[in-house]
């Protein structure tokens, strides 16, 4: 019998072999762990995106100025596991960026006393932010909706996602709302004339906002970032006419016009402003035939969206729509220079069925009046609709070079009452902050939605509880019995 046949070399193959599949073990799960280590994927399959944060939250905190340390304190008996997870991801989405890298801890205010006095700290269920010298306390009550008495909504990552923003930012941009001229005021809490709800969101993403009276000012101040109008009745004179076209022209400013039915362009003495940036408001009030696209109420329902950053937003979630109470048709001229740089594209757009009405002065019922009221311009985008925002921006081209530089912009809503109080629902709030933050350079995906809180409810009687009961005493080891039992019959036979 040969050597290798023999039977202590087939028990030195057999120890080899084991030997081998051992080492192919290890390195098969060393190898597992290399990669998740070093090159992660994370898969978030949840309904809600749970373990998801947001595109603005990223665009946010993967450009901080400076590092922020959340501390989440606890009590033995507080646990917070939607805040936990929400901080681990900020951390998550900053690991890459320690010079703005978000940090958290875990502190239990009564066993952890030393730290806790540290950081001046004594109440719990709190999450305290820090970045330098800077510190803002967000209390666990704020992240969540609450109806009747119970968490209906889970809005942390706005609530953190602008705490961070603040604490983490040396300055502020400054938006100016101009009056004096009929526009809706920023302090007002009527729910038709007043815009305190849009004042209070742009506050919470860390923009600092103010009134502009021009007729007093004279000038616009130099820190303004971004000028809105929202819905003049009465006529700019010459020299706010100029200041406006300069600071949008030379100065590349940002604007955001609202223009609501009733006074002309001309009227309100903006023609030559928005000449200037190829846009065309009509002189009527849009009416739709279709009844999907009127609310019980009458609004205007507004669905048709064009592919940009203000837009984005409502697209990819596809159950946002504006409403408006009247609007009027908004489209970029077709007269206008196709040179210099100047893009001017349709957001939103109405409905097919929907036309202009120019006699909505006298009373009556509205009725399309073909040669007269305002109908899609051929071979204008989008097809066979009206537009009612469009967004206007200037690229000026230096000397021929590959690149250019970033010139003004303007947004011109063709309605008034967009932003009002009233009317600050989720598709109208979520445009009208896409449309802040893409004139100031800000991110481009913006609005962050709550999040449902899961609920799970499992209700048994007592003979469900009884049938249970037997089951899993008599019902589990039965069956493992019988499975044994079977296997044993099966090997003797």
């Amino acid at each position: 019998m040969p050597s290798w046949q023999s039977f202590r070399a087939t028990r030195w193959l057999r120890t080899i072999n084991l030997v081998l599949q051992a080492v192919l073990l290890l390195t098969f799960f060393g190898g597992l762990n290399y990669i998740a280590e070093n090159h992660p994927r994370r898969f978030d399959l949840t309904r809600a995106r749970k373990f998801s944060l947001s595109p603005e939250t990223l665009s946010y905190v993967r450009n901080l100025p400076r590092p922020v340390h959340a501390i989440l304190t606890l009590t033995p008996e507080s646990d917070h596991p939607e805040v936990r997870g929400l901080l681990e991801e900020y951390v998550h989405a900053t690991d890459e960026r320690p010079a703005g890298r978000v940090t958290r801890e875990f502190l239990d205010v009564y066993q952890n006393r030393r730290r806790a006095e540290e950081l001046g700290v004594d109440q719990a269920d709190i999450i305290m932010l820090v970045s330098g010298d800077k510190r803002r306390v967000v209390t666990v009550a704020e992240l969540y909706t609450m109806k009747n008495k119970e968490r209906v909504a889970f809005r942390g990552e706005q609530a953190l996602t602008a705490a961070i923003l603040d604490v983490s930012s040396p300055g502020r941009q400054k938006v100016y709302f101009l009056t004096g001229h009929g526009e809706l005021r920023l302090g007002d809490t009527d729910p038709v004339r007043g815009l305190s709800a849009v004042r209070d969101q742009l506050k919470v993403r860390n923009l600092d906002v103010d009134d502009l009276d021009l007729t007093a000012a004279r000038q616009i101040p130099g820190d303004a970032s971004l000028l809105v109008a929202v819905a003049p009745q009465s006529r700019f004179s010459r020299e706010e006419q100029e200041l406006l076209r300069r600071h949008l022209g030379a100065n590349a400013g940002r604007m955001l016009l609202f223009l609501a039915p009733g006074p002309p362009v001309a009227s309100l003495g903006l023609d030559d402003l928005l000449l200037d940036w190829g846009v065309l408001v009509q002189d009527d009030v849009i009416a739709d035939e279709g009844p999907e696209n009127i609310a019980e109420n009458g609004d205007l329902i507004i669905r048709a969206f064009a592919r940009h950053p203000i837009t984005q937003l409502l697209i990819d979630y596809g159950t946002m729509a504006l409403r408006l109470g009247v609007a009027r048709t908004v489209i970029p001229d077709p007269g206008r220079s196709l040179g210099g740089g100047l893009n001017t594209v349709t957001l939103a757009a109405t409905s097919r069925t929907a036309w202009g009405e120019r006699s909505f002065r006298n009373g009556q019922i509205p009725r399309y009046d073909p040669g007269i009221d305002t109908r899609p311009l051929p071979g204008m985008d989008p097809a066979d609709r009206l537009g009612v925002i469009v967004a206007s921006e200037r690229l000026a081209v230096r000397d021929n070079l590959p690149f250019s530089v970033r010139g003004g912009k303007l947004v011109v809503f063709g309605t008034g009452d967009l932003v009002a109080n009233g009317r600050v629902d989720q598709g109208n709030l979520a445009i009208f902050l896409n449309a802040v933050n893409w004139t100031v350079d800000r991110d481009r995906q913006l609005s962050i939605p709550p999040r449902p809180v899961d609920k799970f409810q499992l209700t048994l009687s007592a003979a469900d509880f009884a049938r249970l009961r037997y089951t899993v005493l008599l019902g589990v080891p039965g069956a493992a019995l019988l499975l044994g039992l079977l296997v044993y019959w099966t090997r003797r036979s």
